[in-house]
């Protein structure tokens, strides 16, 4: 599916969150129809994770996280939204949130999950951080610890919705592809090449994971005063 943007005046916090800025315009509801395209594709259990990724950087897969995060949110969904791009760590700066602690701590049980994770604006969303950048991040989301932490945070969420690495650029996503529920993969019109979805498609399924779709970003719309929305980081 694609996502459009509409011509709002507002700064970059409300540009990447615009299921909170602006919830009635037509890209919120463009989130909210992928977010039931989601749910449609459940066939019998709900999906409790899912991963977001692209095929190389600069295509919207973390601006497509934090909208879907809100959208399911909105839901009345207690949804954990989780950076686990511990290479290129972004959500921090979307929720304008600190990022001391995060993720890598408390995959290492530094901190315990309930206090690394931060609220948000958003009722019932919070977000977990990167933390401090590790030295192996992907031996890191591989390990027990990063097991043993995804079952808590079944326990305390409805939904967990994890940020990668581009799939092309590091081995990250595939490791926690085969952990996830669903896999949402983000391309870029006029930027993605078409060999590179398809290898990033083949490395996703050779990781075992259940890619539920695919989201088009920066396509025009020529009949519309309209845009697509360009996700980028």
């Amino acid at each position: 599916m694609a996502l459009r943007r509409q011509k709002i005046q507002s700064n970059n916090h409300s540009r990447k969150l615009v299921t909170d800025a602006a919830p009635k315009s037509p890209v919120s509801e463009q989130y909210r129809t992928l977010r039931t395209n989601i749910e449609f594709s459940q066939v019998d259990d709900a999906y409790r994770s899912l991963m977001v990724t692209s095929t190389g950087p600069g295509e919207g897969k973390s601006t497509t996280s934090a909208n879907l995060a809100v959208v399911f949110a909105q839901q009345g969904k207690k949804v954990l939204l989780i950076d686990a791009d511990l290479r290129k760590p972004t959500m921090h700066y979307t929720f304008q949130k600190m990022n001391t602690v995060g993720l890598s701590n408390a995959v290492t049980k530094q901190v315990g999950l309930t206090d690394a994770v931060q609220s948000t604006r958003v009722e019932n969303l919070d977000i977990l951080t990167s933390g401090p950048i590790p030295p192996n991040p992907a031996e890191l989301l591989g390990s027990k610890g990063m097991n043993s932490l995804l079952e808590e945070m079944y326990r305390l969420y409805d939904v967990v919705i994890f940020d990668t690495p581009p799939v092309l650029a590091v081995t990250d996503a595939q490791i926690l592809a085969n952990k996830c529920d669903g896999t949402v993969l983000v391309v870029s019109s006029g930027r993605t090449e078409i060999e590179a979805a398809q290898k990033a498609k083949e490395q996703l399924q050779s990781a075992q994971a259940k890619l539920l779709g695919v989201v088009l970003n920066n396509k025009e719309v020529k009949s519309s005063q309209y845009y697509y929305y360009y996700g980028g980081k």
